[in-house]
């Protein structure tokens, strides 16, 4: 008997405003990255479009990302728009371009959560995954000052072998910034991030000892710490819990990756995808409406039904609250509904038999 499909409430949105950035980020989910902003960026006529959509679609966060956002002029004006619809909206942000005068354009537009990237617990690392001197005291000035306005504050983190010794110094730092919440995003191979090397990514057993430390984080509560890009943190979770009605438990209320099903990514240029890591496109905005590509697009109506993944994931007990990467089964295979190659676990149903 076949299970059934997994709701796809719209929780979370997030738009490359443009593909225009200041950095040039060696795990960038981009290879043309381009210092200035892109011809085939949104106009914002057709950004203020889209973000009616996405309010009529269920009024989820809308994530302000990039590229770096803070280079388009009009970003102020829209997030204005997204406020004026009740349209929750958060920025992502590298931070370097946030002086005292963006701070408060920042908070007075309506933001209600600032994400800054610090990928090390000091400039060396940081400025090494960066490609860019300076950029991480540039991104501390920038953190403090819209911590200093009282904005909610995240530092996101993407963790390969080169700051995954350093995560309790991460940690530690942000909660010395007052950071509200800490997000590690396990890295996924894409655009400018197939350039790092596989000695720099995780293997599966050490994606699982980070988790690990991660759940132990969590459990402190001193403030919010989330793995991103790692749905079997979900797995592990209900393994922790040991109780054979925490798969259940956890299913009702969230699950690992949500590409398709809870989220979904909207390129610069349009392009409606599951995730910002998994470059398959159910449409684009220019040519259908938002809600109608989120409600009926193919692509996501196969990533909401658990008994078409492949592999050791449709096999797995834990498929509905953990449903592995999808972007990272494709990056490896080209088939975004096969196993996700960087998880430890066995299922029971693929262990030999004593």
């Amino acid at each position: 008997m076949s299970s059934p499909p997994i709701p796809h409430d719209l929780r979370l949105v997030f738009w490359e405003t443009t593909a225009g950035c200041n950095l040039e980020c060696s795990h960038c989910r981009r290879l043309d990255v381009s210092r200035q902003l892109m011809r085939d960026d949104l106009t914002t006529t057709e950004a203020k479009q889209m973000i009616a959509a996405i309010a009529r679609a269920g009024r989820p966060i809308l994530v302000f990302s990039g590229g770096e956002p803070l280079m388009r002029p009009d970003l102020f004006q829209l997030a204005e728009h997204a406020e004026g619809l009740v349209l929750p909206a958060a920025l992502a942000t590298n931070g370097t371009l946030i002086d005292e005068t963006a701070a408060h354009q920042i908070l007075h537009a309506g933001f209600e959560r600032v994400a800054i990237s610090l990928d090390g617990p000091d400039a060396a690392t940081h400025d090494a995954f960066r490609c860019q001197p300076g950029a991480f005291d540039a991104a501390l000035d920038g953190f403090r000052s819209l911590e200093a306005l009282g904005m909610s504050m995240q530092v996101n983190c993407t963790v390969t072998r080169h700051n995954a010794g350093r995560l309790d110094e991460i940690y530690a730092l942000a909660r010395r910034l007052g950071a509200d919440a800490l997000h590690f995003f396990m890295f996924v191979p894409g655009g400018s991030g197939l350039q790092v090397t596989e000695e720099q990514q995780l293997v599966a057993e050490e994606y699982e000892h980070v988790l690990t430390w991660i759940a132990d984080q969590a459990a402190k509560q001193e403030l919010v710490v989330r793995a991103t890009c790692a749905p079997q943190y979900f797995r592990l979770m209900a393994q922790r819990r040991q109780r054979p009605s925490a798969s259940s438990r956890l299913a009702s209320m969230t699950r690992g990756c949500l590409a398709g099903t809870h989220i979904c990514f909207i390129s610069h240029k349009g392009e409606v995808m599951p995730c910002g890591y998994l470059p398959l496109a159910a449409g684009n905005v220019r040519e259908d409406a938002f809600e109608v590509l989120w409600q009926r697009a193919p692509l996501f109506g196969d990533l909401r039904q658990p008994d078409l993944l492949g592999g050791k994931c449709g096999a797995c007990e834990f498929r509905r609250i953990c449903g592995g990467c999808r972007a990272r089964a494709y990056a490896v295979t080209g088939d975004c509904l096969t196993e996700e190659p960087c998880c430890a676990h066995q299922p029971a149903a693929c262990r030999p038999e004593d």
